[in-house]
């Protein structure tokens, strides 16, 4: 978690990191072995970072050229969870996320994205308990006032 470790704010902590199904790992070994292509779809794996933390959703992918997207968790609207049957005996699928206002994050085919969808779930209601961040900056916001 290179990017990710370094993008973190004073206070968040990363709950959550999404890898790679090992179907997507053994379709770029089996292209590399192939024609060499597969070596396109390494390099994309190794560059590319998933993680929910206490306060925002991370999509980085990139080695060299970098695009990096973030969604906080506020702004999150729904969350949508995509996998087919053999996704589902296998343990891969797609989690696409949409925040309020625009900003859609479509993640790519990930090993067990039902455990990251639900740990970006409970970020949010965490978030939004009793005690949470999101009430903690609200205190704090109208002290400031």
């Amino acid at each position: 978690m290179g990017y990710v470790s370094r993008a973190l704010v004073s206070g968040e902590h990363v709950l959550y990191t999404g890898r790679f199904h090992w179907t997507e790992k053994l379709a770029a070994l089996l292209l590399c072995a192939a024609a060499g292509i597969g070596l396109l779809l390494i390099a994309r794996m190794w560059g590319t970072e998933m993680a929910v933390t206490t306060r925002r959703l991370i999509y980085k992918r990139g080695w060299i050229g970098r695009k990096a997207e973030e969604l906080t968790l506020h702004r999150i609207g729904e969350v949508n969870l995509h996998q087919s049957v053999m996704g589902r005996i296998l343990g891969y699928g797609n989690v696409h996320v949409r925040g309020m206002g625009g900003g859609d994050i479509a993640l790519p085919t990930m090993s067990k994205p039902l455990r990251f969808k639900r740990a970006l779930q409970e970020a949010q209601a965490r978030l939004q308990a009793p005690g949470g961040v999101n009430t903690q900056e609200k205190c704090e916001r109208g002290r400031s006032q």
